[in-house]
Formats: C-alpha cells, sequence, structure tokens
C-alpha cells in the first residue's frame, strides 16, 4: 500500500501537512488542500480511516439517501456532495432507497453505530425507526430540496412556490386559460408548494382551476405519458400543461406527440429541475434551473458545521432558481 510519505513528496509539502491535510482540511489553504488530495489521488493512496475513527470517534464517512438513483436531478445534487465531501477528507455513503422505510432505517442506522458520522436526506421521510427516534434526535442530519415533517433539521432548498408563480406568469402571458398538471409525489411539502403557487396566480388571474386536472402520483416518465393521456381526454384538453419535474414532462411530450399534437403549437409543456437531457428535447423544454450541485456542496457544509457542533446561523437555507425559456412553451391555440 503507497504510504503517506509518497503523497508528500508528489505534493511539495512535509508528512505532518499530509495528515493535516486529510484529518483536518480546514486547518490548510484551498492551494495546499488541492495539491495534498491531487497527490492522493496519483500516488492511490488509502488512509487507514478504521484506525483513526477508533483514536477519535469519528469515521469521516457521511450517509446519503437517494430516493431514486436513476433520477438525473438528484445525480447533480450527489455530484455537489461527493465533491464537498472529498475537499473535507470525507467518503460518501450512498443509500439508494427507492423510499422504502426498512432500507432508510438500515442506512440511517449507520450513524447511530458510529459508522458514519452524518447523514443528508433527499426524500421527505424521517429515516430513523421509531425505536431510534429518540437517539436521532441528536445526530447531525441535513435535507436536500425536502423538508422533513415535524422535525427540526436544517434543509437547503429552493422556493417552489416562487418559481410556480413564474412558469404560470409565463404561461399566461402566452395566453393560455385551460391548465392541467401533472404531479410527483403528493404527500411532499414540494407539491404543496408547486401547487400553490400555480394556483396562486390562476387565482389573481381570475381563472378557475378545475381539480379534475390535477393527475400524477410519482415523478417518473411514465407518469408523465399517462398523466398526458388523461388530460388530452378530457372533453376540454388544456393549452398547457405543468409538469413537476422533467422526465414527467419528457413523458407527456411523447404522448402529446403520438396524438398527433405539436409542441408548442397545439400545447405548450413546461418541467422542473434542468435536467441535462431537457435542453435537447425536441423541441427544448421550459423548464426551472435548480442549483442542484450547489445544493449539494452546501448541504455538506452545513453537515460538517453539526458534526464539528459549531453553530448555524440559520436552519434553512433558500437558493435561487432561474426560469429557462425554451421552445415547448408559446401562443395558446385559439
Amino acid at each position: 500500500m503507497t504510504n503517506i510519505k509518497k503523497v508528500s513528496e508528489l505534493a511539495g509539502v512535509s508528512t505532518a501537512t499530509v495528515s493535516r491535510t486529510l484529518k483536518s482540511p480546514d486547518l490548510v489553504t484551498e492551494q495546499t488542500r488541492e495539491k495534498v488530495m491531487k497527490a492522493v489521488r496519483a500516488a492511490g493512496y488509502r488512509p487507514n480511516w478504521l484506525a483513526t475513527s477508533v483514536k477519535t470517534g469519528k469515521s469521516n464517512s457521511i450517509v446519503v439517501l437517494v430516493p431514486n438513483l436513476v433520477n438525473p436531478f438528484f445525480m447533480r445534487i450527489i455530484e455537489g456532495i461527493e465533491q464537498a465531501a472529498q475537499e473535507q477528507g470525507y467518503s460518501v455513503l450512498l443509500g439508494d432507497t427507492q423510499g422504502k422505510a426498512e432500507r432508510e432505517n438500515e442506512y440511517a442506522g449507520m450513524v447511530l453505530s458510529n459508522r458514519a458520522d452524518g447523514l443528508i436526506q433527499l426524500d421527505h421521510s424521517f429515516p430513523f425507526s421509531e425505536s431510534d427516534e429518540e437517539l436521532a434526535q441528536s445526530i447531525p442530519m441535513v435535507s436536500v430540496c425536502e423538508r422533513i415533517a415535524g422535525r427540526k433539521y436544517p434543509f437547503i432548498e429552493l422556493d417552489n412556490y416562487a418559481a410556480s408563480r413564474a412558469l404560470t406568469h409565463h404561461l399566461i402571458g402566452y395566453g393560455h386559460q385551460r391548465f392541467g398538471i401533472i404531479a410527483g409525489q403528493r404527500s411532499s411539502q414540494i407539491h404543496r408548494d408547486r401547487l400553490a403557487g400555480i394556483k396562486s396566480v390562476l387565482e389573481e388571474e381570475g381563472i378557475v382551476f378545475d381539480d379534475a386536472m390535477l393527475v400524477g402520483e410519482s415523478y417518473a416518465i411514465d407518469t408523465g405519458v399517462e398523466g398526458a393521456r388523461q388530460l388530452l381526454a378530457n372533453s376540454k384538453p388544456p393549452t398547457a400543461i405543468f409538469c413537476f419535474n422533467d422526465d414527467i414532462a419528457i413523458g407527456a411530450m411523447f404522448e402529446a406527440k403520438r396524438h398527433g399534437l405539436r409542441i408548442p403549437q397545439d400545447l405548450s409543456i413546461t418541467g422542473f429541475d434542468n435536467v441535462r437531457v431537457s435542453a435537447y428535447m425536441d423541441p427544448p423544454l421550459t423548464t426551472v434551473d435548480q442549483p442542484a450541485y450547489e445544493m449539494g456542496r452546501r448541504a455538506v457544509e452545513v453537515l460538517l458545521q453539526m458534526i464539528r457542533r459549531e453553530p448555524l446561523q440559520r436552519t434553512r437555507e433558500i437558493l435561487p432558481f432561474t426560469l429557462l425559456e425554451r421552445q415547448s412553451t408559446g401562443p395558446a391555440k385559439t
């Protein structure tokens, strides 16, 4: 196994500096940290974290719970988490929970057994089992995108209410009056905020929304296909469809074209998240860009503050969004 001396030679620093960088990266400069981490990768060095955890009580690992690894939006968040964690000398353990409580309980339990120092939750559920609930109160945990109802853990999120209002104003500006919505998980705060944002603008504009035009209950492409099929079967189908993520929008666009509709000449469709493929759809998808990478990085920064028992200035952080107006939206068909 490559030793720490080889890393120090490659980085041009002392072995003490290498050790300090790996154990307490916040105590060295960013330039030094970059040199050391580059040398670590080049040398193939693997620190003995097990021995370190025995001495310090820390594993230098964090657990990230992901409800669906297939979702490209989550992968952008994970990119930010991985990069920020590596810079701070932490490894990341990914738990693909598929939204199942037993999987969440198992991965979350790693923090309770000192196999990990903290937890980042990308879903809206409380991940600890009922028997571990009391112990979990002192566990460092941060939520990203979603809020855990009834809990006081810090969270990083987008202003979904304002973003949905911006999308609605955008479509009304094109003269749309009949809207459909294809939603994701209806039990989450994200769903409530996005729906409230849409309905608030419609109410201000004197547009009545028919609740029968709200369909869908997951963030899958298939939800978009089935949701569009239901909406387009209505006696008065919508001229515009809000999709609560880009995967749903991709499915909705596919189904609309299968019905012989042109986008946006016959039907406007919006997404949410700005996954990479959205700009390359035919036509490119109008969507809300969430700063997913930055959300991941910030979640690690907050979590490490908690692990180090440093006071947090705030427990809720709202990151900015950008409305990307592309070619999937246009004037309402008269």
